[in-house]
């Protein structure tokens, strides 16, 4: 696993891969990655100007003409609900990688906290509402995007728009650790519904990306965000274990992969270990139901009869 780059992943000819937020930095290196390799590429973008740019980039550099770009914006329900009734045929990889991140309080469409709406709960409506494409896929794969930040992160069921008070990077914190709930929960659901889907994490590290652009930071953090571009490493590796995660055999439901190196902030890609209390199914649950309520997707009701007996459930290993 040390030594992987992405010359390493293995033909995906005949695999067809969504990518949120793959316009850009870690998901568009993700993009290419799998495209070079002959997976076919759908591009989940918000812009279509960007999406278009990425469309062609991705095109370019791999000389695949399997890309598309379909419109998707992960803030709005009605926008996921549209996204998922227009693809037919199986999705046999769903990398959930697009995000936003301490951005100024605001609200999605729905009026959700942006943050834990777009991060959280927007990949979660969306893996839902593709679970008959990933199924009829015969074996799929879900690969969703934390971050080193959920290691600070608590899920505030008291608050979890950030109504009563908003930190920015508190939300942030509280999105990324959900998203490691909701992979490690939608794993332990796939095994006991006894389907031929897995469920696994990826983070990249000190990446340096673009998802800071436009934020206005204080001084403090200009310095914290300066030395992270420093001892950081590019989206290219960054996305390294998005894409050991997304293609590699020995990937086994629950596990979660970052960068090699210390403090896991760059490096080749191998099995980390989130902090203890994503493995708190009491929390996951209770996440995983709220999730429903707001979303108003259930997985129970989208899956379709006869899907096989119970399987026990396993968490991540690390």
């Amino acid at each position: 696993m040390n030594d992987f780059t992405a010359d390493a992943i293995g033909d995906l000819t005949g695999r067809r891969a969504v990518i949120t937020g793959a316009n850009s930095g870690l998901g568009l290196e993700t993009a290419v990655g799998l495209a070079r390799k002959g997976a076919e590429v759908i591009l989940a973008c918000r812009s279509e100007d960007r999406g278009r740019d990425a469309e062609q980039r991705v095109r370019s550099l791999t000389g695949s003409d399997r890309v598309e770009l379909r419109l998707l914006d992960l803030a709005s329900q009605q926008s996921i609900r549209e996204f998922a009734a227009g693809l037919s045929g199986p999705v046999h990889l769903l990398v959930n990688n697009a995000g936003v991140m301490a951005t100024p309080r605001s609200t999605t469409a729905d009026g959700f906290e942006l943050q834990f709406g777009t991060n959280h709960l927007g990949h979660f409506a969306l893996t839902g509402l593709l679970l008959e494409n990933l199924r009829e896929a015969g074996s799929s794969r879900v690969v969703t995007l934390s971050s080193l930040a959920h290691k600070r992160g608590r899920i505030d069921f008291d608050d979890l728009q950030s109504e009563r008070r908003y930190r920015r990077w508190a939300a942030y914190g509280q999105s990324k650790i959900a998203n490691l709930y909701f992979m490690v929960e939608l794993d332990r659901r796939a095994r006991a519904a006894g389907w031929d889907l897995t469920s696994v994490a990826a983070h990249p590290g000190g990446a340096t990306t673009n998802l800071t652009a436009g934020m206005k930071m204080p001084a403090l953090l200009d310095v914290l965000a300066g030395f992270m571009a420093l001892m950081g490493q590019s989206a290219a590796d960054g996305a390294l274990p998005t894409l050991y995660a997304a293609t590699a055999d020995d990937v086994q439901g629950g596990d979660y992969y970052g960068p090699s190196g210390v403090g896991e902030t760059r490096g080749a890609p191998r099995l980390v270990a989130p902090v203890p209390r994503v493995l708190d199914r009491d929390i996951a649950v209770r996440l995983w139901n709220r999730s429903t309520e707001l979303t108003g997707v259930d997985f129970a009701a989208l899956q379709p009869a006869g899907s096989g007996g119970p399987r026990p459930p396993e968490g991540p290993r690390g």
